[in-house]
């Protein structure tokens, strides 16, 4: 039986020009791409697929996704109840979930959840064929200090007995320069494909705040130096311009969100050409203003959201208007399922981001971010045959990538899911 598919596209996003174009045809040949272009004949034996009636494009990408739990509402309670095997399943869940919506590859920025390293099992277990689902690049967990974001003992403080068990039951939580040069060792000898700073504070932890610098620069300096030496690279879930300046003078290679950004710092990061994958969605209710949809936020997130406001509409505004090379992630765990990553397609066209801006920091763009960009990405021959295909005009409908009509990975189709909350 003949492993080659043609496809008939109506309009064709490669994600190399910033054009949909039209009467493109794609030839794969079992895993790969073959060919790409206009007039491209049929092969007599090629299975046909045709897409006339959707816009055609390589397999979406989220560079920022927390895979280690089931069910946004119930996060708190999975993350102190359930088992480490449970939080494992809900990895698994999540890449099936994920790649059935259109997105054929995902970065795991550390879990939310988890104090283990079953999203390497799952990770090795999809590459090998044994499950279904989108390609993962992980960092199993974050490198944090006592009491910082990523330190989810937080909850318990007012016990510190059974804080403190809980703090010592992750490995990369702790302090110091030589701990955390180990850290990043234990993390690459276990398999991380990339390591995961925590700098300052976050709006979805209850004792600290997003201006608040959690790791100090030696500690910093120690991590990014250990991970370049053992030829690996490290980004940072940061909010305070100064911290983000501090970065990119320390030579991190990439940061996380930047929420709080000026245009001062936009410009440094720009310069260097460090990446940001700003995950605009989870603070939408406070940018554009809704405090209805605000209501329903857990309290202290909600009155992070209320009280940096202003901070946070004029730092989407930076970036915004910025030419810092962005990644397209989404970071949800307070307002989106962790599969549903097409909201943040909603937030870059609701903020006025250029659709092909959008398009290129979910595709060609974060295929470099995960340092797949010889793999997928673009649509060109030699490629793997990662491809998705959507209902939606993708230049003015801002939930376009909810509404998934096709999904290829590696020359391989997949039943497709719209998202559930599409209408809402």
């Amino acid at each position: 039986m003949s492993d080659l598919k043609y496809i008939i596209c109506g309009r064709l996003y490669d994600g190399i020009r910033d054009e949909l174009q039209p009467d493109m045809r794609l030839i794969i040949d079992g895993k790969t791409i073959a060919a790409v272009g206009r007039g491209l004949e049929r092969p007599e034996s090629a299975q046909v697929i045709d897409l006339s009636d959707a816009a055609v494009t390589p397999g979406m990408i989220d560079a920022h996704m927390h895979m280690d739990y089931f069910d946004w509402h119930t996060i708190r309670e999975e993350v102190y109840l359930e088992s480490e095997e449970m939080k494992t399943l809900a990895v698994a869940r999540c890449a099936e979930k994920a790649l059935r919506r259109g997105f054929t590859s995902v970065r795991h920025m550390g879990a939310i959840a988890s104090v283990g390293y079953g999203v390497l099992d799952v990770r090795d277990a999809i590459n090998k064929g044994y499950l279904k689902g989108a390609r993962i690049v992980a960092a199993p967990l974050n490198l944090c200090s006592p009491g910082s974001h990523g330190d989810m003992s937080q909850g318990f403080s007012r016990n510190p007995a059974l804080s403190g068990v809980m703090q010592r039951m992750k490995p990369t939580l702790g302090s110091g320069r030589d701990f955390f040069t180990n850290a990043v060792r234990e993390e690459l000898k276990y398999g991380a494909d990339f390591i995961k700073i925590m700098a300052t504070g976050g709006f979805f932890t209850p004792n600290d705040t997003p201006l608040q610098k959690q790791l100090n620069d030696e500690e910093l300096e120690a991590i990014i130096r250990t991970t370049h030496e053992l030829g690996s690279t490290v980004t940072a879930h940061v909010y305070a311009p100064e911290m983000m300046q501090t970065m990119v003078k320390l030579g991190i290679d990439g940061m996380e969100h930047g929420s709080l950004m000026d245009d001062e710092t936009a410009a440094m990061i720009e310069s260097a050409g460090t990446y940001l994958v700003p995950t605009f969605c989870p603070y939408d209710e406070a940018v554009h203003y809704d405090p209805v949809k605000l209501r329903d936020k857990q309290p202290e997130f909600r009155a992070k959201l209320e009280q940096y406001k202003d901070v946070l509409i004029a730092g989407r505004e930076a970036i915004c208007r910025s030419h810092i090379k962005l990644g397209y992630g989404t970071d949800f765990v307070a307002n989106h399922q962790n599969y549903d990553s097409g909201w943040e397609y909603a937030a870059w066209l609701n903020s006025g981001m250029d659709p092909f801006r959008t398009l290129r920091a979910a595709t060609a763009t974060n295929a470099g971010i995960l340092h797949l960009q010889d793999k997928v990405g673009t649509l060109e021959p030699g490629k793997l045959a990662d491809v998705a295909a959507w209902r939606r005009d993708l230049l003015t409908d801002p939930k376009a990538l909810l509404d998934c009509a096709f999904v290829m990975k590696e020359g391989v189709v997949y039943d497709t899911e719209i998202s559930d909350d599409i209408d809402q």
